[in-house]
């Protein structure tokens, strides 16, 4: 008897979405007595026509991607398409599974096209919504985009099983959902599959109703970005000016290596001050001091307790294990910092992003080689091969697997950094290219029966392992392959590339004093072209290939800077 009760009851669910006045808060949806959380409206800023059509096709891909401009006027509040032939031909030159209307022909397939309706609400009109809810019955309220600060949108969801902060297995953020949740959220309640085509998530609470702790999130997100030139970028440009004091005016070269020493440390330590910024929660001004300062004293005291490469292994193990940690355990906080994968521009939410890759690519490999050649100097080459491989897919897994740093990136650039580092330091030649190319692939598909095993639901599993067939594979490749290209015609990062060749052109022509700087540390050479495998490999592997590139280059400068300090005067 209950089992009828509980089908008649699906079946008669109806579910209504709510367009509400834009700058509603999240307060304001709690008090009318819905879940409340915040909406990703796109990928950056778009439009408001491409939040409904996002939420239409229950997909999205960058605006680049699409090989012309959505068409004006075409899709309305309704997500009704009026334009269907223009809205699709742009949706088929995306290389990706995207189906304008998916929604509402999924509906209307299986009969349930009525049990689906899109008004406009008054936040006055609300709380009666919500008591009229009955059964199965389901309301969401979404504010009308765009987002008047180009961020994300209010949201609140009422109906059975609503009770605390929306998230989704999309973001994995307490109070944080996408566009593309939404239709398979509806889809659910209605009791209907949800499409392959459609890459989000059913919508679900966490926890406890809790809007304060949503709007501190939002704050935080709507400010990391902006954050990132002034903390970052002035906190490095105020270290390089001390340097080049320093060399200009120092009397003894020694006093030029000792800085260079402290400098190279607090580059590496810089990612963990920020996570710590994270935890704080600072304000800029609190954070661009922490950032500035807190580094160099780490560095001293490493210098102080450690000398040689054991300070270079010491500040790299600090800096990748605070991250390893805090993905295990779950935490926020990578999300949160200025380094971590910037939620706020609609990409990534949980895990690692593309400028943590780069630098933990150089940090693990590389800093493995200081590790060996600071802490155990008479290793036999076969234990140091052994090191490397050991340590690179150990953090491949903690950086890739889908439950933790969720990045296919290091699931491929710090298995080839570690296997090329020991390819270098065990010198069997005939042995190196299968195990260049052996580790990688199994570590690939370690991660993949990981992920399918622990049911992650990652970027891996998502756009690789769920792909329809090898034509769908492609398009995840091309699409990987457009955008790397594209990220070398960012102004940003244009403005630097012909620094990385003028230092990649210099080091060919100067290899030869390299190799007398590391005489002496074959398993500290062993390091550094193992993390030169690895950023070309991320620059060619990964849809940033410019950013992966340029961050990669600046911390293999900066460790090339600290074993110039450590070669003899």
């Amino acid at each position: 008897m209950a089992l009828l009760v509980a089908m008649t009851a699906t079946a008669s669910a109806r579910v209504t979405l709510a367009w509400v006045p834009q700058e509603t808060s999240v307060s304001q949806l709690a008090v009318a007595g819905l879940s409340p959380g915040l909406m990703s409206a796109g990928l950056g800023s778009v439009p408001a026509e491409q939040t409904y059509l996002d939420i239409t096709q229950g997909n999205r891909v960058f605006d680049s991607l699409y090989k012309e401009p959505l068409p004006e006027g075409q899709i309305s509040a309704d997500l009704r398409i009026r334009g269907e032939a223009a809205v699709v031909e742009r949706a088929e030159s995306a290389p990706a599974e995207i189906a304008p209307g998916l929604l509402a022909a999924t509906l209307e397939e299986a009969g349930k096209a009525r049990a689906f309706r899109v008004r406009s609400a008054g936040l006055g009109e609300l709380a009666a919504l919500v008591r009229g809810l009955r059964g199965d019955d389901l309301l969401i309220a979404i504010e009308r985009p765009p987002p008047p600060d180009g961020q994300a949108l209010a949201i609140g969801i009422a109906g059975r099983d609503f009770d605390g902060n929306l998230t989704s297995g999309s973001t994995r953020l307490d109070g944080y959902v996408l566009a593309t949740d939404v239709a398979p959220t509806i889809l659910r309640r209605l009791d209907l599959a949800v499409p392959t085509q459609m890459s989000g998530q059913p919508i679900e609470t966490e926890g406890s109703v809790d809007p304060a702790a949503i709007e501190d999130l939002g704050a935080r997100l709507a400010v990391i970005s902006e954050r990132r030139g002034p903390v970052i970028g002035l906190t490095l440009l105020g270290w390089l000016l001390a340097l080049t004091f320093t060399v200009l005016f120092a009397s003894r070269g020694g006093s030029v290596r000792v800085a260079l020493r402290i400098v190279a440390l607090a580059v590496i330590y810089l990612p963990s001050v920020l996570l710590l910024a994270a935890a704080l929660e600072s304000e800029q001004g609190t954070e661009q001091l922490l950032a500035l300062s807190v580094p160099p004293l780490l560095a001293l005291l490493t210098l102080a307790g450690f000398s040689g490469y054991r300070a270079l292994a010491v500040a790299s193990a600090t800096t990748v294990l605070a991250y390893a940690v805090d993905v295990v355990a779950g935490s926020p906080l990578t999300s949160l910092s200025l380094l971590g994968p910037n939620p706020g521009l609609g990409v990534r939410f949980y895990g690692i992003g593309n400028e943590l890759e780069a630098l933990l690519g150089v940090l693990v490999i590389a800093g493995l080689g200081a590790g060996i050649a600071g802490f155990a100097p008479r290793l036999s080459p076969r234990r140091c091969a052994a090191v490397f491989l050991g340590g690179g897919l150990a953090f491949a897994f903690v950086f890739a697997a889908g439950r933790f740093g969720a990045d296919v990136g290091a699931a491929i650039v710090l298995p080839v950094g570690a296997a090329v580092a020991a390819a270098k330091i065990a010198a069997r030649r005939r042995r190196t290219a299968l195990l260049i190319l052996a580790v990688p692939l199994l570590a690939l598909a370690l991660l993949a029966l990981v992920d399918l095993v622990s049911g992650a639901n990652a970027h891996l599993t998502r756009s690789v392992l769920d792909t329809g067939g090898l034509g769908d594979l492609a398009d995840v490749a091309q699409r990987r392959l457009q955008l790397s290209a594209h990220s070398f015609v960012r102004p940003v990062l244009l403005a630097f590339l012909p620094l990385v060749a003028a230092l990649a052109i210099l080091v060919c022509i100067r290899r030869d004093r390299l190799a007398v700087w590391l005489r002496g540390r074959p398993v500290m050479r062993a390091g550094l072209v193992g993390a030169i495998a690895a950023t070309a490999i991320g620059t060619l592997a990964n849809d940033s290939g410019a950013l992966l590139l340029e961050v990669g280059t600046a911390y293999l400068l900066v460790f090339t800077g600290y074993v110039w300090a450590e070669a003899p005067a």
